[in-house]
């Protein structure tokens, strides 16, 4: 692929496995996080797997000037950027999702200032540079909660994402760089245990995905073979049973 990419929550989970990917294809790859020792082992072992140039940087995604300083210096380390992946949020399923009279302000808050006004910063700070050489791919790393009810916050910040990844693809369309949203469901990673991954999932392949299977899917739109798609959600859950989506 020969492209650069910063990848946001790359320090382990589903982004961690997009960083591993895009480098794999060919990409150098910036991964950013919260803490600096996940970034610096997950950066020693995706340079020792794919061969490529890795490096870190610690960010807040809630906070402008971490954003800001993060993409100005992986950017400078990279030579550019010509690629986002957005995937630094909590992911759902972790924690049992509140009811009604459980959900506080200031938690509604910090979903949305970390999932979407996060995502929001990353994409402003990059589209700059995507737009003035004319091609970028901006990937946001969403969730199926967004088209099933269950948990208040997780419907709400994923719906929002996928609001946000239209309004990006309408207004960057034009300048060569193409937004798109994909949305895990049930993913095993390193922190899922053999015991949960065991559990009955009710998707049609009946199994949880791998998150190297989601980073697969968001692999190819970052690459120049999916120049005919942005704006979209594309699914990457194994399959709801009886859903039609059009």
């Amino acid at each position: 692929m020969g492209k650069r990419a910063i990848v946001t929550g790359g320090s382990r989970g589903i982004g961690k496995a997009v960083a591993r990917q895009l480098a794999l294809e060919g990409c150098d790859v910036g991964i950013a996080a919260r803490d600096q020792q996940r970034i610096d082992d997950a950066v020693a072992e995706l340079a020792a797997v794919t061969g490529r140039r890795i490096v870190g940087h610690a960010c807040d995604t809630t906070d402008d000037e971490s954003v800001r300083t993060m993409v100005g210096t992986l950017s400078a380390a990279l030579g550019g950027v010509d690629i986002l992946v957005n995937s630094a949020a909590m992911p759902g399923g972790v924690v049992r999702p509140p009811k009604l009279a459980e959900v506080s302000t200031e938690a509604f808050w910090d979903e949305l200032n970390t999932k979407v006004m996060g995502y929001l910063r990353c994409a402003r700070e990059v589209a700059p540079s995507m737009v003035a050489q004319g091609w970028g791919r901006i990937v946001n790393v969403s969730g199926l909660a967004a088209r099933q009810s269950g948990n208040v916050l997780g419907s709400i910040r994923n719906v929002s994402v996928a609001a946000l990844t239209k309004n990006l693809a309408d207004e960057l369309g034009p300048h060569g760089v193409n937004v798109t949203v994909v949305h895990p469901g049930a993913t095993r990673t390193e922190r899922t245990s053999d015991e949960m991954a065991a559990r009955p999932i009710g998707n049609v392949i009946g199994r949880w995905v791998d998150a190297d299977e989601v980073a697969y899917v968001v692999a190819f739109l970052a690459s120049p073979k999916s120049v005919s798609i942005t704006g979209d959600a594309i699914a990457a859950g194994g399959g709801a049973k009886g859903a039609i989506h059009y």
